[in-house]
């Protein structure tokens, strides 16, 4: 992990599961003039992705360095988010890797986020990827469990390639739950318990929550992750 700047790492997120979450967000970009940002495609069906593809052409946004991506996801559109907005953090689940052969060309682009369910299958295989996309919050639920996954990645945490990227949203410690909207900047502050090894060079914002509220939000995570590492 290199040292610089919190602010030049968080990155604000494009996500959702209705066409209103997206567009609401993007408009919010293009209002900020931000031309750098996250995108979460994970619930988005291929008639919706291909719609905000459009959008994000004649948008204000030159760079999407992380793209949280599903199943269903053709190798055209990893070549497309690359060419266009130079993505090279794809994020993917466990269960993607019955989906690898489609990406062939793109395996050390692929960054793991590992599940919540105490269990690791045999074939999962971090080495094949570029490494890790470390869920902030799925992190410290699986470690206040000690669980499979947590194991899986505390043995690799001396592979400091593997530590690049993650993605970043609340916690609840009574129900030890992740939070997506968050409504309290205290939702944040389990991230001072944290190792510095799980924070990578590019983090986005896995919230609901508008861009205007995500802004607030970068501004308070900027300085209290700053003043920690």
């Amino acid at each position: 992990m290199s040292k610089k700047d919190f602010s030049k790492r968080i990155l604000v997120g494009v996500t959702g599961y209705r066409e209103n979450h997206w567009r609401s967000k993007l408009k919010e970009i293009d209002k900020f003039k931000i031309t750098k940002v996250s995108l979460f495609l994970e619930q988005f069906r291929e008639t919706q992705r291909k719609k905000i593809y459009q959008i994000l052409l004649n948008s204000k946004i030159k760079e999407i360095p992380l793209v949280h991506i599903r199943n269903d996801m053709k190798k055209e559109e990893l070549i497309f988010l690359s060419k266009n907005f130079g993505s090279s953090y794809f994020t993917i689940h466990e269960s993607s890797f019955k989906f690898l052969e489609e990406w062939k060309g793109f395996y050390k682009n692929l960054y793991l986020e590992m599940n919540k369910d105490n269990f690791v299958s045999s074939y999962i295989k971090v080495g094949r990827l570029g490494g890790f996309c470390i869920d902030l919050v799925h992190f410290k639920i699986e470690a206040t469990k000690w669980s499979k996954e947590f194991d899986y990645i505390l043995k690799r945490r001396k592979t400091e390639h593997y530590f690049d990227c993650n993605h970043l949203n609340g916690y609840s410690p009574k129900e030890n739950k992740d939070l997506h909207t968050i409504r309290n900047l205290k939702d944040f502050n389990y991230l001072k318990t944290l190792p510095a090894f799980v924070f990578g060079d590019v983090i986005a914002l896995e919230t609901y929550n508008s861009i205007t509220e995500q802004l607030k939000f970068k501004k308070y995570l900027s300085k209290l992750l700053n003043n920690l590492f």
